[in-house]
């Protein structure tokens, strides 16, 4: 396994962990750290897809 291959399982645990810590926060009203766990969910999410097209033209 490259280094590559683990990053794909890590981004999936950090997307699902910062969702819902992003949701708690959201519906409590802490609106930065809410911001903060929101940009590290849409970025979690954008590595997802640019692994997935990276994968896909092999």
């Amino acid at each position: 396994m490259t280094n590559r291959d683990h990053l794909r399982p890590a981004l999936w645990l950090l997307l699902i962990i910062s969702l819902a810590i992003n949701a708690v926060t959201s519906s409590i009203g802490a609106t930065v750290v809410s911001l903060a766990f929101g940009l590290i969910t849409l970025a979690c999410g954008a590595g997802l897809v640019a692994d997935h097209y990276r994968r896909r033209e092999r």
